[in-house]
């Protein structure tokens, strides 16, 4: 890992010296040349404007020139028609004859006039065909290998700061190939052992009681029932959990149900609000295909020979089916997400508890049910949804020994959230209840509490606050 650190920091060096040495004289270069060629451009529309208004001078002078000429003959065919006619004039005649050499003069200025802009604008499509436009194209290509020239000059660039750094970088590769020559998978395993082991040893043969004699029944060192104070009173001694906390032994799951009511408030929320997102995304589905249909319906309607519109009407019927179906889900599933939002305390980090089965033999104070727990294979879980699988039973010595001497009140608890004690060994909570301690959690995620003298069994820890009489403590 540390080579693939100083491998990834070389390619940060290029990095870099890339956006310093190259990005960023290539941007400023780039910005200039935008510039130069706009210039050029504005250069060639100005020249085509030009030759374009003279253009149109000529052709206006020639219109005029034409349209003289044409008044010109017609003055002096009606001065032929008025002088051969013996009925007019001689007044009009005159009249004729000056009004017609009016019209010549007009003309000859005319053509004089329409002879100058002609050959004005010969020599200026000369001078824009053979001057203007390729001194404009030249400067274009010479600003385009300009800009080739410099772009092989930043490749050179780049090379020369890749080829600087690739000693480096065989020297990091052949650090990766010799760490991983050197892996011991038997050496890393034990590693993992020793820091994930638990401690836990299997419990001892089990003495035996005799209760013929008038005294108080006695815990032995190797009793599955030993409690914690025994444990901590001699560190050496590893303690013994319960049977059902040792690995491999199956839990009875049983059915999950549909409200996932089975789980704390929190898995059951998270659980239920992804089962609602499920269903709006196949809701969404489902009424996108409906629209599709419902398009290709109405196309088919106006145009038969596309198709028959009875081909999706079934399939319509059965998605809107779908639709249904899939509505009174998620009414039903967003009711029980409302129910448990509703009962869920203020999220913070101080009131949000986290359930977990199991927590490591050196506990903080009882009142932190967010410690870390360890189960007894030394694996570490944080799944919330395991607390409602792991009930306590009762032992056949339970059953056996109803009438002992009740266990002392050690404490009291608050119950966080609601606990429904479903299972044999379990007793149910409501929100808020107050109820008294007799036996601490043994590091399996469960507190045994009492309400009365006959109501009594075990709760998850997560699901109370616990407050221990400083006897207790001390003990």
């Amino acid at each position: 890992m540390n080579e693939m650190n100083d491998y990834a920091g070389q390619h940060e060096v290029i990095s870099e010296n890339m956006t310093s040495m190259i990005m960023a004289e290539l941007t400023r270069f780039v910005q200039e040349l935008k510039q130069e060629r706009k210039s050029h451009f504005h250069e060639g529309r100005k020249a085509q404007q030009h030759i374009e208004t003279c253009w149109k001078q000529l052709e206006s002078s020639k219109r005029r020139f034409e349209r003289d000429c044409k008044e010109a003959d017609r003055a002096q065919q009606y001065f032929e028609r008025m002088d051969a006619d013996i009925n007019v004039t001689k007044a009009d005649v005159e009249k004729a004859r000056q009004q017609a050499q009016i019209r010549h003069q007009m003309a000859d200025d005319s053509k004089g006039d329409y002879s100058s802009v002609l050959q004005k604008f010969n020599h200026e499509q000369q001078e824009h065909y053979h001057t203007h436009i390729p001194t404009i194209f030249q400067k274009l290509q010479d600003l385009e290998e300009r800009r080739i020239t410099r772009l092989g000059d930043s490749l050179k660039t780049y090379a020369e700061i890749d080829r600087q750094v690739i000693p480096i970088i065989g020297k990091c590769l052949d650090g990766i190939t010799k760490a991983a020559e050197s892996i011991n998978s038997k050496q890393d395993s034990q590693t993992v052992v020793e820091s994930f082991k638990s401690g836990f040893e299997p419990p001892g043969d089990i003495d035996f009681e005799d209760f013929t004699q008038s005294m108080k029944r006695t815990v032995s060192d190797t009793s599955l029932t030993n409690n914690r104070a025994d444990v901590k009173s001699d560190p050496k001694t590893p303690g013994k959990s319960r049977g059902k906390l040792w690995p491999f032994i199956k839990k009875n799951k049983g059915a999950t149900p549909e409200d996932f009511s089975n789980l704390p408030p929190e898995q059951r929320r998270k659980k239920l609000q992804q089962k609602v997102d499920e269903l709006n995304k196949d809701l969404q589905k489902e009424i996108d295909q409906r629209d599709a249909l419902t398009k290709m319906k109405d196309v088919y309607m106006k145009n038969p020979q596309m198709g028959d519109p009875a081909s999706v009407a079934q399939k319509l019927i059965e998605i809107g089916s779908n639709i249904e179906k899939l509505r009174v889900e998620v009414q039903k599933f967003e009711g029980w997400l409302a129910e448990v939002e509703g009962r869920l305390p203020a999220r913070n980090d101080n009131s949000r508890r986290q359930s977990a089965l199991y927590e490591t033999q050196n506990t903080a104070p009882v009142n932190n049910c967010a410690q870390d727990r360890e189960s007894p294979d030394g694996s570490y879980t944080e799944d919330q949804s395991q607390e409602t699988e792991v009930k306590v039973t009762p032992t056949e010595f339970d059953d056996d020994f109803d009438d002992e001497e009740p266990l002392s009140t050690i404490g009291s608890c608050k119950a966080l959230y609601p606990f429904d004690g479903e299972n044999e060994g379990t007793i149910s909570v409501a929100e808020g209840e107050i109820l008294n301690v007799i036996e601490e959690d043994k590091g399996d995620g469960w507190t045994r509490i009492r309400r009365n003298e006959e109501e009594e069994g075990y709760v998850p820890t997560s699901y109370i606050e616990v407050y221990l009489d400083k006897t207790a403590k001390d003990s």
